[in-house]
C-alpha cells in the first residue's frame, strides 16, 4: 500500500519518490510514458550543478539551494567535481566583466590558467573565469541511476495517465507542463540543445561561452561527446529544433574550437520548460496535494531540494522557504 503517489517520473518526480522512501514512506510513481525518455525535457537537460554561475541571473533561493545539489546527486549517481570554465570572444570582454560583477564563487583567468585548465583551448582565449565549486553529470544517466535505486525498493514506475483527481489520499504532482490548468502562472519556456561527436577537442568540465546574443554551454560527455545548449525561447511551442537555434548553438561553438566544424552531429532536440514569473522552482501545497513544479532550466540542480522539501512537508507539516500555500 503506498503511502504517497508521485505523478510524474521526471527528475521531479524520481527525487520525490527517493526522497520519500528516505523518509519510511512508500510511494506509488506514475507516468503517461513510463520511465525517462525523450518524451520529457529532462531526457534534454545539459545536468549543470552550476549554482554560483546561475547567480548571474537567477534569483537567491536557485543560488543558495542549487550549491547542495552536488551532495544530494552523489548519492544516487556519478558526479563529475571539476568546476565551470566561464569564457568569452575578446570583443564580448564587457560581457565577462558583468558576469563577473554578478556572481561570486570565481577567480580570474589569464590565458596561461584557461591552457592549464583545458589545454586544448590554449591559445584560442586570453580571459575568463572558473567556478571551481561547480559541478556536472550526466542526465540520461543519472535518471536511469535513480530509477535503479527505486527499483532496488521494488518501486517501479507505471505507465498512465492520471491527475491528482483520480488519486486518493496524498499526491505529489510532478507533470510538468501537463499542470498547467492547475497552476496560475506556469508557462512553457522552450530549450533546444544539439550533442556533437569529435576526437579532435576534450574538454573536462562545462565551458559557458558569453555572447550578447547567443550564450553557449558546452557540456562534455564520455566517448568525446559534447552537449551543446542555452537557447531559451519564449514560446509553449512545440516540436523540432528549429534552423535558427542549429546555427546559433554551432556557430558559437565554433566560436569557442573552430574545431568544432568537423564534428559530427549526433543529436539534436527540444522540449518546453515549465516556469512561473519569477523563475524560482517551488512546491505549491493545496491541501493534501504537493505541486513540485517550475524548475525551468534548473531541474537537476533544484530537484533533489524540492523533493527534499517536499518530503519532508509531508512527513511532518513542516514547510521550507521553497513551500507556497495556494
Amino acid at each position: 500500500m503506498a503511502d504517497v503517489t508521485i505523478i510524474g517520473a521526471g527528475v521531479a518526480g524520481l527525487w520525490a519518490a527517493y526522497a520519500c522512501l528516505k523518509r519510511g514512506l512508500r510511494p506509488r510513481i506514475i507516468d503517461r510514458a513510463g520511465t525517462p525518455g525523450p518524451h520529457g525535457c529532462s531526457w534534454w537537460a545539459g545536468g549543470m550543478l552550476a549554482a554560483d554561475c546561475e547567480g548571474a541571473i537567477c534569483e537567491p533561493q536557485v543560488i543558495t539551494h542549487g550549491r547542495n545539489a552536488t551532495a544530494l546527486w552523489q548519492e544516487v549517481t556519478r558526479v563529475t567535481s571539476r568546476g565551470t570554465l566561464v569564457l568569452a570572444p575578446s570583443r564580448d570582454g564587457v560581457e565577462l566583466d558583468r558576469f563577473a560583477a554578478r556572481t561570486c564563487g570565481h577567480t580570474g583567468c589569464d590565458s596561461a590558467k584557461i591552457t592549464a585548465l583545458e589545454p586544448d583551448l590554449g591559445g584560442l582565449h586570453r580571459r575568463g573565469l572558473f567556478f571551481a565549486q561547480e559541478a556536472h553529470l550526466n542526465p540520461r544517466q543519472a535518471l536511469s541511476d535513480l530509477t535503479q535505486k527505486l527499483l532496488s525498493s521494488g518501486i517501479l514506475v507505471e505507465t498512465g495517465t492520471v491527475t491528482p483527481d483520480d488519486i486518493e489520499g496524498p499526491v505529489i504532482d510532478c507533470r510538468g507542463m501537463a499542470a498547467e490548468r492547475d497552476l496560475s502562472g506556469l508557462r512553457g519556456v522552450r530549450g533546444e540543445m544539439v550533442v556533437l561527436r569529435s576526437d579532435e577537442i576534450v574538454l573536462t568540465r562545462p565551458i559557458r561561452l558569453l555572447h550578447p546574443r547567443h550564450p553557449l554551454y558546452v557540456v562534455p560527455r564520455e566517448g568525446g561527446l559534447f552537449m551543446l545548449g542555452a537557447t531559451q525561447i519564449e514560446t509553449a511551442s512545440r516540436g523540432p529544433i528549429r534552423a535558427r537555434s542549429v546555427l546559433e548553438l554551432l556557430s558559437t561553438a565554433y566560436a569557442l574550437d573552430p574545431r568544432f566544424a568537423e564534428a559530427e552531429v549526433i543529436e539534436m532536440g527540444a522540449d518546453l520548460r515549465p516556469a512561473f514569473c519569477d523563475h524560482v522552482p517551488r512546491v505549491i501545497r493545496r491541501g493534501r496535494v504537493l505541486y513540485l513544479n517550475g524548475l525551468f532550466r534548473h531541474g537537476f540542480l533544484m530537484a533533489p531540494t524540492l523533493a527534499e522539501q517536499a518530503a519532508e512537508c509531508l512527513l511532518t507539516g513542516k514547510t521550507g522557504d521553497l513551500i507556497h500555500e495556494n
